[in-house]
């Protein structure tokens, strides 16, 4: 019989639980930016090996905020450790421990299922405050080996890699074995639309979008994908920022979007992407909803 998990990945913003999740399954599944909290969703990352199926959970970064959005956020977590087999705790190694960790550690101590203590960034210097709070979590019940790992430069994720399958249960697998994640066509479309707008604003407005998906259609013979796409910001005024000077900001987002899109479907990718504000998303439920699974 082989081995069969889900995997959460959990962890405080930034630690680099979607590049680990990425590297791991060898595709780009969860987008990745500099910015904290871009993960909002559960992505499923899923990697068959000779010795069974792993499916990783990648989580939105754990942030202690009274916002009704952050708020959703810290409960999908949760919700994730529960309908998980194991547990990878990913450390951000080059910083301190801050609030997060306190918080996780609360979480993570009632749990009864294996945990793996992962310290990444090793390729960069290791904050010392790290085994003080290494200590405190083994003491608070989260027992075992402590993996020092970059998800950057692969070091040290085949002992990972390993150590969870020998903890994982044995079972068939859940999914097919060509596959490599569960999305759906309209979520990858616009998390890469996302990513995209992200990276080009990331001073100005970050956080205060999201994407929607309005028209997706495959043409007769299957060779081209046609996608109509809006991005919703929360204020007229960051219409103009996204747009860009004669609209080269947008123009620029739709080309690479256009382009990594090329490289994960098989048709030929048509995009036409628009600019609206939709004022207080983020305190809509219907939207959180939406956004938020």
């Amino acid at each position: 019989m082989t081995k069969s998990a889900f995997v959460a990945i959990v962890g405080r913003p930034s630690a680099g639980k979607s590049t680990l999740l990425n590297t791991l399954c060898g595709q780009k599944i969860s987008i990745v930016t500099p910015l904290p909290q871009t993960t909002r969703n559960k992505i499923r990352g899923i990697l068959n090996q000779p010795e069974g199926q792993l499916v990783f959970v990648d989580t939105p970064g754990f942030h202690n905020s009274e916002r009704k959005f952050n708020q959703r956020l810290r409960t999908l977590v949760s919700d994730t450790l529960d309908e998980t087999d194991l547990v990878v705790y990913l450390l951000d190694g080059s910083r301190g421990p801050g609030e997060e960790e306190r918080g996780l550690l609360d979480l993570l101590s009632k749990q009864t299922k294996p945990i793996l203590l992962v310290l990444n960034k090793n390729d960069l210097a290791t904050h010392p405050n790290w085994e003080a709070y290494l200590a405190e979590a083994k003491e608070r019940g989260l027992k075992g080996q402590i993996f020092r790992v970059s998800a950057q430069t692969k070091d040290g994720l085949e002992q990972l890699t390993s150590a969870i399958y020998e903890l994982a249960p044995e079972g068939h697998p859940m999914y097919p074995e060509d596959y490599y994640t569960d999305q759906d066509p309209e979520f990858r479309i616009s998390e890469v639309i996302r990513e995209q707008t992200m990276l080009r604003t990331r001073d100005e407005i970050p956080h205060s979008l999201y994407v929607d998906i309005a028209d997706l259609e495959e043409s007769n013979d299957g060779k081209e994908l046609w996608i109509r796409a809006f991005i919703i910001l929360e204020r007229e005024s960051q219409k103009g920022i996204v747009v860009g000077k004669g609209g080269t900001l947008i123009k620029e987002i739709r080309q690479e979007s256009q382009k990594i899109l090329g490289k994960i479907f098989p048709q030929r990718i048509q995009l036409d992407l628009r600019v609206k504000a939709s004022p207080k998303w983020r305190n809509r439920d219907r939207v959180l909803r939406k956004l938020v699974r």
